[in-house]
């Protein structure tokens, strides 16, 4: 690890930020809002195209976290962490069934998130909010986590000090950057990040051609990277006292592999910031042709993963495992080039983050503010609220990265994951039937929420007692798999059940203020305008 400051690399960086900075106060005059709404300020308007929408989706989901995460978990433990590239590869066939849907039904009935559909469809305030809840819990961690991206380039790039520095001091550099993430958010809504996300995945593209080309050139080629990863990861963890990790899965850890892609790939589009992204496009068609391209982001994730390897060949070695890559690339690039790649990271952290709490602000003003505090409050209202909230969602996630262990934001980011495919049942489940009951979705969801979390709770691993990982024993089965994908299993089996027993009974049914032919709707078809539900709907609980 160099000493001292990188100051070529740093200023790339600060360049390419600046540049981005502009961007973003600039985007509120891109396509200008014609009124002060949310439609406007948390959805660009609903008009954006394929390509806005395809750079504003990969800047939303393809994170500065996954850029570090992904090759840190291979360089850690090997094969293990190539999971999230099948669970990429699996999910654009399953949202090319339901996207277009709620796309239509969203334009038509004027559903700015996922709870104001389900709260619609059901009739349940008490559903819907449970909806905004679990997406807001699971949103926050998922934004610390890009502080977290952050972090890991400012002090490889040797900014804000050593340990001893002052905090003030050595975060300075975090607070000034999401200062301005949160004032260009404020003004310009979600036109900025997806202005943003035209350099963010660019320059992604352009670091990860080149890294998989000139960096194993350097180390001697694929076949002397895979020949040290493998005699790296047949050493024993003194930890565990096992092999630090494998080149191809091993037989036991197959379960764990293959639920956790599936589990993954359920739940990835069912955080309010993928969503979000999603109804900002100006129709259905958009929707269809983006799950046709966005696989090209999965064969990225697929040459990004094997940095991991390099990091491990190329004699990387790093305390934090978040620091392996950054790290990578200042040893292995010219300081300029390392300035590039740092910056490709650190705007793939504020593209999602302005996203996610763009989201999570729109989940609490329509679904708590407005359903719950000022049912009459005017789309101007809303506006205001959801600013404002954004804001303090920002800050939340900065005190939580600034105030509490890395591993902790880690393993809250394991628990959103479990949280949110809890929704599923709820979202997907609505947009092709009305049979499940709005009580039985709601007690679905709660046993789910509490299995889910009670067994990351007792997950244990060889650094901390709690919330150690996301896999365990299988009910039943009795192999090793994802938490979140048999917690999703015992939220349908409740649901199912006590569907048939309180239609059985009777129970009385909330309101659908849907339509079928709602669902195929698109923008140019006769009829179809955007219709605010009036604040009265769906009053059943």
């Amino acid at each position: 690890m160099k000493d001292g400051v990188n100051g070529v690399a740093l200023a790339v960086f600060i360049f390419f930020f600046l540049a981005v900075t502009v961007m973003g106060f600039l985007a509120a005059r891109w396509r200008k809002a014609e009124n002060d709404s949310l439609d406007e300020w948390g959805l660009g308007g609903r008009s954006f195209g394929t390509w806005v929408t395809w750079f504003l989706l990969g800047g939303d989901l393809y994170t500065a976290y996954t850029f570090v995460a992904v090759p840190a978990a291979i360089y850690a433990a090997g094969a293990a962490g190539f999971f999230a590239v099948p669970y990429t590869i699996l999910v654009y066939p399953l949202i090319f069934t339901f996207l277009p849907r709620l796309w239509s039904v969203s334009h038509k009935h004027g559903y700015v998130t996922t709870s104001d559909f389900v709260r619609g469809r059901f009739g349940s305030k008490g559903l819907s909010l449970a909806v905004a809840v679990t997406g807001i819990l699971a949103t926050m961690p998922y934004i610390a986590l890009q502080l977290v991206g952050i972090q890991a380039v400012l002090d490889v790039m040797g900014v804000g000090g050593g340990e001893d520095t002052n905090w003030f001091v050595k975060d300075l550099p975090l607070l000034i950057a999401f200062g301005v993430l949160a004032a260009y958010t404020y003004s310009s809504g979600l036109r900025a990040p997806a202005l943003i996300a035209f350099v963010k995945d660019t320059l992604i593209y352009i670091v990860i051609a080149v890294a998989i080309i000139y960096i194993p050139i350097k180390l001697g080629g694929f076949d002397d990277i895979f020949a040290k990863a493998g005699e790296a990861f047949s050493q024993t963890n003194p930890a565990t006292g096992k092999p630090r990790g494998a080149l191809a899965p091993a037989e036991p850890g197959q379960w764990t592999y293959a639920t956790l892609a599936l589990g993954s790939a359920l739940a990835l589009f069912m955080y309010p910031h993928s969503i979000t992204a999603t109804l900002s496009s100006r129709s259905r068609e958009v929707i269809r042709r983006n799950t046709t391209i966005l696989p090209l982001y999965s064969l990225m994730l697929g040459l990004l993963a094997l940095l991991g390897f390099m990091a491990i060949a190329a004699g990387v070695k790093v305390t934090n495992g978040q620091l392996a890559i950054p790290q990578l690339f200042e040893d292995m690039f010219p300081s300029w080039f390392a300035g590039v790649a740092f910056a490709a990271i650190g705007i793939g952290a504020l593209v999602p983050a302005a996203i996610m709490s763009i989201a999570a602000a729109n989940l609490f003003t329509r679904n708590i503010y407005k359903d719950f505090i000022k049912p009459d409050a005017t789309p101007a209202q809303e506006t205001k609220v959801s600013k404002l909230v954004s804001l303090l969602v920002k800050v939340g996630a900065l005190v939580f990265v600034l105030t509490m262990d890395k591993t902790v934001a880690i393993n809250f980011q394991l628990l959103g994951g479990i949280w949110i495919l809890q929704t599923f049942p709820a979202l997907v489940g609505g947009l092709f039937t009305r049979w499940f009951h709005r009580w039985a979705l709601l007690a679905g969801w709660a046993v789910g929420m509490v299995y889910g979390t009670f067994a990351a709770y007792g997950v244990a691993s060889p650094t901390q007692k709690h919330f150690g990982g996301s896999s365990k024993e299988i009910p039943g089965i009795g192999e090793i798999g994802y938490i979140g994908l048999t917690a999703f299993v015992i939220n349908v089996v409740v649901t199912v059940v006590l569907t048939f027993a309180l239609r059985a009974a009777k129970a009385p049914d909330g309101i659908d203020e849907t339509k079928p032919e709602d669902y195929t709707a698109d923008a140019g078809d006769p009829g179809v305008a955007v219709e605010l539900p009036p604040a009265t709907a769906g009053a059943g609980h």
